[in-house]
């Protein structure tokens, strides 16, 4: 997703450890600006400004600019980054370089918005067993997530990679039958899912309906 967003960066010659805490203490972290045909420029920018970007609603998937003192304004993703193990501090990043005009792959987060039917009702059990797609795109048309109504889905049904609503230059990467998805009954303790599905390792149980929930509070009595 595109934003309006610059980052200024300065230029760095020097390299190692004592020059990154000195760095650090400037509140500064070392970086690398590379791609799209060009050399890669070593340089220094705000940890605090990088945060701000990473922990929006679109996250690594943003497109903003990176100001090089003395060089080159161009669009980057932050593509790599490493925090200290202890402190969680940004420690370091690594930003391509994006031609505009060139479509890359990207996840994208999927969201699925209500409660669906088949719980509500019949029951079921709501299961995410992806939360996110990937797709090819141009950067200008990444989007920033997914808003999927689940509402309607009865037991058994599910929610396919290929049902997204893709849009403009996307493409599906990926099966279009993977399922994001499902309803699904449970008998004597084993989950039964929709027809088709693959077996998939411990899917992330959302909702449980309320004949699920009493049964559950009968086996702990």
């Amino acid at each position: 997703m595109r934003k309006d967003i610059t980052i200024a960066a300065e230029t760095r010659t020097t390299r190692g450890k004592n020059e990154a805490r000195r760095q650090r203490v400037q509140k500064l972290i070392p970086a690398v600006v590379y791609g799209a045909g060009k050399d890669p420029v070593s340089v220094t920018v705000s940890p605090k400004e990088v945060n701000k970007i990473l922990f929006s609603s679109s996250g690594v998937n943003s497109i903003f600019n990176v100001d090089i003192a003395g060089g080159e304004v161009t669009p980057v993703m932050v593509v790599d980054w490493q925090h200290d193990p202890i402190k969680n501090n940004l420690l370091h990043i690594d930003l391509l370089r994006i031609d505009l005009t060139k479509a890359r792959k990207v996840r994208i987060p999927v969201h699925p918005i209500g409660d669906p039917k088949g719980v509500k009702t019949q029951g079921g059990l709501f299961e995410i067993l992806s939360r996110d797609i990937e797709v090819w795109c141009l950067p200008d048309e990444i989007p920033e997530k997914f808003d999927i109504d689940v509402s309607q889905m009865m037991l058994g049904q599910s929610l396919r990679a290929g049902e997204i609503p893709i849009f403009g230059s996307m493409q599906l990467v990926g099966l279009p039958e993977r399922i994001i998805c499902h309803v699904v009954a449970a008998r004597g303790g084993t989950e039964v899912a929709a027809e088709g599905d693959a077996k998939a390792a411990e899917p992330e149980v959302v909702k449980k309906g309320k004949k699920e929930e009493e049964a559950d509070t009968k086996k702990k009595k």
